[in-house]
């Protein structure tokens, strides 16, 4: 494939509000829901780069370092910063905003990898990733330091 597609073009933005359907008994996001919110952001991203169907292969490490609280909205941002043969990796970031004072934070950042499929099911070559603008490289340049650091982080706590 000779493709390209640039990083721009992944670029996904989602909202939720925490509803008590997604709530624990403290009335905080379960993480469980948060996680399903980013898988779909990052596949959405990885559709729009690859103008495939893919599926998640892997997700790196997670540490929820903020809650998000009932009626506090959670926008779920994501981008391919990466790309191997089949595959794109996607960062994911997560902040909650207080709509009463568009107060904003942020509650985690996770590296999602994603197979393109062809009509078959079966991986397909994706293209290669562009970053045609001085923003766009940044984006890229932050989201693989980022990963390097969290698996650094990983390693480090885990003594492995």
């Amino acid at each position: 494939m000779d493709e390209t597609a640039t990083l721009a073009s992944s670029h996904t933005e989602m909202t939720e509000m925490l509803l008590p359907n997604d709530t624990n008994n403290l009335g905080r996001a379960l993480g469980g829901a948060v996680l399903h919110w980013m898988d779909i952001c990052g596949a959405i991203a990885g559709m729009r780069f690859s103008n495939r169907q893919v599926v998640t292969a892997s997700m790196d490490h997670v540490d929820f370092i903020s809650p998000i609280e009932m009626g506090e909205v959670a926008i779920v941002e994501g981008y391919v910063f990466n790309t191997g043969r089949t595959s794109v990796d996607v960062k994911v970031d997560v902040r909650a905003e207080n709509p009463r004072t568009d107060e904003t934070r942020r509650t985690t950042t996770s590296y999602f990898t994603f197979v393109a499929l062809d009509d078959d099911g079966r991986p397909t070559p994706v293209p290669d990733l562009d970053c045609p603008t001085a923003d766009e490289e940044a984006l890229r340049e932050d989201a693989m330091n980022g990963r390097e650091e969290q698996l650094q982080q990983v390693v480090n706590r885990y003594d492995l």
